[in-house]
């Protein structure tokens, strides 16, 4: 299965270290979102108004307690659907 086949309710792996461009109020920007290998779950997908060929993925990954954080926007490039070592 590859990232073009996914749908909300699909569990995604992040590819790389996820940090919080600013976007996500109340976490200090930076904050990392998610670790390499962290699991997370497809919400939402979608294409960015100026970017229509890109797909955007909207994510909520699990923190060390299994709890979902909030949704976070990644590009297809950030994730993965295997999980990964860190």
């Amino acid at each position: 299965m590859n990232l073009d086949q996914l749908n909300p309710g699909d569990v995604v792996y992040a590819a790389s270290h996820i940090l919080n461009d600013g976007g996500i109020p109340g976490i200090p920007e930076d904050a990392v979102l998610a670790e390499p290998g962290g699991r997370g779950v497809i919400v939402e997908t979608g294409h960015l108004e100026d970017a229509p060929r890109r797909k955007i993925f909207l994510v909520r990954f699990e923190d060390t307690e299994l709890n979902l954080g909030p949704p976070v926007g990644c590009w297809p490039e950030e994730l993965s659907v295997h999980a990964t070592a860190g």
